[in-house]
């Protein structure tokens, strides 16, 4: 099934939209407008944006029963919940002017993601929803490109009202390699919902956002894609290496959840991450979870989504 025929599979409305970025992608976004409880009040409804992790998309918060999946639980307690898909991914792999079998199309990392994946998006559903400020639920490098993004887009960052990270990723000093892992997952685990989850993921990105993660690896600091000489950086960045993004620098109030047994957003990356955050608001380490709890664990709705939504309840 493609987005919209997951979402309406269990009864809820959703509409599909095409947002053009500065640069020319072409970004599949969804909605679910209301929720199955509250189609009546057609009011006003607060904005939530749902952003995934790398190699991910959209379906990530639909992929499990309604009263299990982020999106539809927002829905149900009377949001309107838009949903992103980062360029490259399954439902973003279009563009004005360069075809994804060419090597343009793919010459884009996380940098591009930030600088005009999230606010071609934002503009675009603040302009549809007429509300001028949001809800960001990252997860994984949705919280990546949210912290460079409302680091240094002072009027991107005026349009949240609150970040919610899970599992966020910052630096990724400790990180293990999870393929590695893999071979660890015991076959039982392997077929409760699996079949769903392989069925959209990997959601496919570009070499160049796995080879900067791996820059970002290596140098233990969140800075812009390194183009591999002094000369193509000064070409791209006016400077011979590539600039730091400074996490500190960003204002918007932040709740942030992290998983004990996270390979990817490990817990000492994350300890590292909390004192730059200028506006923490809340902070939990969920000890059993590791990367993908946070979309896919049958407890989530406990152990995190609840939280959020009572954080949402008092903004």
């Amino acid at each position: 099934m493609n987005i919209s025929q997951m979402i309406n599979y269990w009864g809820y409305p959703s509409e599909e939209y095409e947002v053009v970025t500065e640069d020319g992608y072409i970004l599949g976004v969804f909605r679910i407008p209301y929720g199955k409880k509250n189609s009546e009040n057609l009011g006003k409804r607060p904005v939530v944006f749902l952003q995934h992790g790398l190699l991910a998309s959209a379906t990530n918060w639909i992929a499990n029963l309604p009263n299990n999946s982020l999106a539809f639980i927002l829905a149900d307690a009377g949001y309107d919940v838009w949903l992103g898909n980062s360029r490259g991914n399954t439902w973003s792999r279009k563009n004005l002017y360069y075809s994804p079998d060419s090597v343009e199309f793919w010459a884009f990392s996380f940098d591009e993601m930030a600088k005009y994946d999230l606010p071609a998006t934002i503009d675009f559903i603040v302009e549809k929803t007429g509300q001028e400020k949001l809800h960001y639920v990252g997860h994984s490098q949705g919280t990546t490109i949210g912290f460079i993004a409302f680091s240094t887009i002072p009027t991107l960052a005026k349009r949240i009202k609150t970040f919610y990270a899970l599992a966020p990723v910052a630096t990724v000093t400790y990180a293990e390699s999870p393929l590695k892992k893999l071979s660890l997952i015991p076959a039982s685990l392997f077929k409760s919902r699996f079949d769903v989850y392989l069925g959209h993921n990997p959601a496919g990105t570009s070499v160049q956002d796995i080879l900067h993660w791996s820059q970002v690896a290596k140098s233990g600091k969140l800075q812009a894609f390194n183009w591999g000489s002094p000369f193509q950086n000064l070409l791209h960045y006016n400077q011979r290496t590539p600039p730091d993004y400074d996490v500190s620098a960003m204002t918007v109030p932040i709740a942030v959840w992290n998983g004990g047994h996270d390979i990817l957003a490990d817990p000492k990356d994350v300890d590292m991450l909390l004192p730059k955050l200028q506006n923490l608001l809340y902070h939990k380490e969920v000890l059993p979870y590791n990367h993908l709890d946070f979309i896919w664990a049958m407890n989530a709705p406990q152990e995190v989504y609840d939280e959020i939504l009572s954080l949402m309840a008092e903004d």
